[in-house]
């Protein structure tokens, strides 16, 4: 499975393409479907740009995007730096009356066990983001560890080598522990087309997208995320 991440918290500074309001969302998730990705992870924006988890931003974001690609599993990133920040998120997701098929929630956050409960007790699939080992302990001892969707394996070294031994170590972490769930796998700037290929070798589920990295495996830097995911099946190819 191939993810599109379509912004993240990149702001216009970082690639003029980074979509941010609902509609840019709507139109930049058409574009990445019809270029061949099968679902969408995104950070939901305010009227202001900035990212958001407010009840409001959320259906809006959810409506407009589902309008553009009805039926495509659309996930939403909880990150603790989101406003309202912290634990004040716990606040926002119960309140959310559209819901998204997924969310992603980090484990190195100190209440990610508490959102992952959150979650699926309003039916959310739940992405484990597991950027370590240690993430990766704490999301095996999490009673319901195996009702999530999926592990989400994050490699944030920008060293190939320290990446490349995180991510062994998380594997073999979460195989001892018999987690059978599917492992998304990615990388982030310099390791994004490394992780790629490293995801395609071992038949894991990926992603590419403005969030992760703006430049083509060539070095040039891509136009939008579109033109990332036809790389991304080029490559495949």
């Amino acid at each position: 499975m191939l993810q599109a991440c379509l912004n993240g918290g990149r702001p216009r500074d970082f690639h003029p393409a980074v979509p941010l309001s609902a509609d840019e969302l709507a139109a930049d998730a058409k574009a990445v479907i019809a270029a061949g990705a099968q679902q969408i992870h995104l950070h939901v924006r305010g009227g202001d740009g900035k990212e958001s988890l407010h009840p409001d931003d959320v259906a809006r974001t959810l409506a407009a995007v589902r309008s553009a690609v009805p039926g495509v599993p659309l996930g939403l990133s909880t990150g603790w730096w989101i406003p309202p920040k912290g634990r004040a998120r716990q606040e926002h997701i119960p309140a959310w009356q559209a819901l998204p098929d997924y969310v992603s929630i980090n484990l190195i956050e100190e209440d990610s066990a508490e959102v992952i409960d959150l979650a699926l007790s309003k039916g959310i699939g739940v992405e484990a983001g597991i950027w370590s080992v240690a993430d990766a302990e704490k999301f095996v001892a999490h009673p319901d560890a195996r009702r999530c969707l999926r592990a989400l394996i994050e490699i944030n070294e920008q060293d190939l080598s320290a990446g490349m031994a995180a991510c062994r170590g998380i594997l073999a972490l979460l195989d001892r522990a018999g987690i059978g769930l599917p492992r998304l796998l990615h990388g982030l700037d310099a390791t994004m087309w490394d992780f790629y290929r490293e995801a395609l070798a071992h038949g894991l589920d990926t992603r590419i997208g403005l969030e992760d990295g703006k430049h083509l495996p060539s070095g040039a830097v891509a136009e939008n995320n579109a033109e990332l995911i036809r790389a991304a099946h080029a490559m495949a190819a």
